[in-house]
């Protein structure tokens, strides 16, 4: 719900230009004095929110947005998140006897007439009929048109309600429900022609008790929305620092009321307390398609949630329990921007690192990165392995006996490794001389930023099911290098956010909040020495590219979690201690190990589950794919593409 509401908001979080957010025109034209001040005050406002990104991101980033935003409300493709209307009428006429019913639950309170018949057509317009609305109406006695409205629809059960907050609304909604599953709708929302079936379809399939679908923002039409929010398959640290998943959600009706519905005391976060509460028995599923649509007006939440405290603190107060119900220990705080949060977790002791460092002479990039190690890590507990592999300059063996001897290196020790580079191999024959019960993979040419990192990954990598972390690398002109590890970028693997400025919050907070990826980079890796010895460590075959992102694979493939977070601050000076690999043998040993990847992950490499199939795979920065995949095929029709 939105302001329309008196009670708290469903809130959704908006990101201007990156996913459509900042002021908006009024959903109907407005004339006179009035509107001419409702203009100027918009773009008064659209101003403030370009300054402050330019602040943020800078003028050639902040215009590259504003323009792709504008592309996309102004000139779009028509209907792009649509499927044909051949694909819709084959759903029609398929036969779903044997198919599981949806009650779509809608608390309504003074519903404007245009938004209740716009919502009602789009349910009424759903090709799969296996759906049953249900309407608690809390609308006061100068709103009687919306009980009026209902009295006579198919498919509805309607209940007259006082208005006791969106919670205990939709609770009432979903005690008329008679389907199997149960999906929440707001009453100013729009459901895609397909949604139901999608859903539904999906759920067959995978037997799943909790779906949940992309979304996208429109003003007047479905036809012109003015962006996607895209998801990734269920990331369930994620879920602990936002609400990412929001709408479209569907989920088993006994599941619904085996945790209590929704909760009142949580209401302005009421959807991510049932969400987390929904995901402790059950891991939910995607599906990556756009079968929701947010109306955005002057009384959305899209502005965020910096205005109403009571949200944010409903959001801890969700957190916090899930917590405590996981047997998770720690406290929740607030994160990096409004409707972002952190979990403090709470370390029961202090294990050993042993930070791996490989280096050939560059005593230089060596000693910036162990002198920032030495100085400013908080963390009590560590020690630090140079691993020598064949430098050939005088002083660098003479900085190794200043590391012997001296006071201020005596967490630092140098091994030796016989054999040509290869950078998995380094790394294993260091980890045979690591005590640590936690292995870090730090390159040589790295400098720490904040004082906290390693204190903040090994709470992470501490916590149950996680085998792996990585931290926050940034080029030293301060823009993002490293903020996570995406396949399929570039035909294989690529670096979330690259070149994003550090101020950013990222694509659907995605820079400020501790994420699970599929692979980060070896450059700050933090491993449990455990799960580093039960995949076998790095593989050997990888001599420099790609060992990192095979192994965060079969890390992952072995059951354990891969994460990322924002808190670990490091500066990378990429590629100063080996070139890179543009031409001559260095391209040729690059090119086999990329043929080596593909021929051990396939097409699967291409399918990030921490990403999404609808977002590009020739950049970094999240935006929209030009071309959106393909609908499933229905018998005898041919599909979008």
């Amino acid at each position: 719900m939105r302001a329309l509401c008196t009670w708290p908001s469903r809130h959704k979080f908006v990101t201007p230009f990156q996913t459509g957010g900042g002021p908006r025109r009024p959903l109907f034209s407005k004339k006179g004095e009035h509107g001419m001040r409702l203009r100027l005050k918009r773009m008064r406002e659209l101003c403030a929110v370009f300054v402050s990104l330019v602040r943020q991101d800078g003028i050639s980033s902040t215009v590259q947005r504003a323009l792709g935003f504008a592309r996309r409300r102004l000139k779009s493709k028509k209907g792009r998140f649509l499927p044909p209307k051949a694909v819709l009428e084959s759903q029609r006429a398929l036969d779903y006897s044997t198919w599981p019913h949806v009650s779509i639950c809608v608390p309504v309170y003074n519903t404007p007439r245009a938004y209740l018949e716009q919502m009602w057509n789009s349910v009424a317009g759903q090709t799969c009929p296996n759906w049953q609305l249900c309407v608690a109406d809390a609308s006061d006695a100068a709103h009687a048109y919306v009980g009026e409205f209902f009295a006579a629809k198919k498919n509805v059960r309607y209940c007259k309600v006082a208005n006791n907050g969106i919670s205990a609304n939709t609770n009432a909604a979903a005690q008329l429900a008679g389907g199997e599953y149960l999906a929440l709708l707001d009453h100013d929302d729009v459901l895609a022609p397909h949604a139901v079936y999608e859903m539904l379809k999906a759920a067959r399939q995978t037997g799943a008790a909790f779906l949940y679908s992309d979304e996208a923002l429109f003003e007047t039409s479905i036809e012109r929305p003015s962006a996607g929010h895209f998801k990734p398959d269920f990331a369930p640290d994620y879920l602990n620092c936002c609400n990412y998943i929001c709408h479209f959600a569907m989920f088993q009706a006994g599941l619904f009321h085996a945790v209590g519905g929704l909760d009142s005391a949580c209401d302005g976060a009421q959807d991510h307390d049932l969400f987390l509460k929904l995901s402790e028995r059950c891991t939910p599923v995607h599906v990556p398609k756009v079968l929701y649509y947010w109306r955005v007006h002057a009384g959305s939440t899209s502005g965020g949630t910096a205005a109403k405290p009571y949200v944010t603190a409903a959001a801890k107060r969700a957190i916090a329990a899930h917590l405590a119900r996981t047997g998770a220990e720690g406290t929740v705080q607030d994160g990096l921007f409004p409707s972002t949060y952190k979990v403090d977790y709470t370390l029961a002791h202090t294990p050993l690192v042993s930070i791996l460092i490989p280096n050939k002479d560059h005593t230089e990039d060596l000693d910036k990165a162990l002198r920032s190690i030495l100085e400013k890590t908080d963390y009590p507990a560590y020690e630090v392995i140079v691993i020598e592999n064949n430098s050939t300059q005088p002083q660098t063996f003479a900085y190794y006996e200043t590391i012997a001897r001296d006071a201020a290196y005596s967490r630092c020790r140098v091994v030796q490794y016989q054999g040509p580079f290869n950078f998995s191999a380094i790394n294993n024959f260091g980890r045979k001389a690591a005590k640590g019960e936690f292995l870090l993979l730090l390159n040589n040419d790295v400098e720490v930023i904040s004082p906290a990192w390693l204190t903040e990954m090994v709470k992470l990598c501490s916590q149950p099911g996680a085998g792996i972390v990585g931290a926050k690398l940034y080029y030293p002109d301060g823009t993002v290098q490293h903020a996570g590890v995406i396949t399929g970028l570039g035909g294989y693997a690529g670096h979330s956010h690259k070149y994003t400025r550090r101020a950013s919050g990222g694509y659907m907070f995605r820079l400020a909040t501790v994420q699970n990826f599929s692979c980060v980079t070896a450059a700050c890796l933090l491993c449990r020495a455990s799960v580093y010895d039960e995949v076998g460590g790095l593989d050997e075959g990888f001599t420099v590219a790609f060992n990192d992102v095979d192994f965060c694979l079969r890390v992952r493939q072995a059951g354990w979690r891969v994460l990322w977070t924002p808190y670990a601050e490091l500066y990378h000076y990429e590629s100063k201690s080996r070139g890179l690999d543009t031409k001559g043998p260095a391209k040729e040993r690059f090119e086999g190990e990329r043929r080596r990847m593909k021929q051990r992950y396939g097409e699967r490499l291409l399918r990030d589950p921490f990403y999404n199939p609808n977002l590009t795979l020739d950049r970094e920065d999240f935006s929209e794919s030009d071309a959106l995949p393909k609908d499933d095929p229905v018998p005898g029709v041919p599909a979008r593409g």
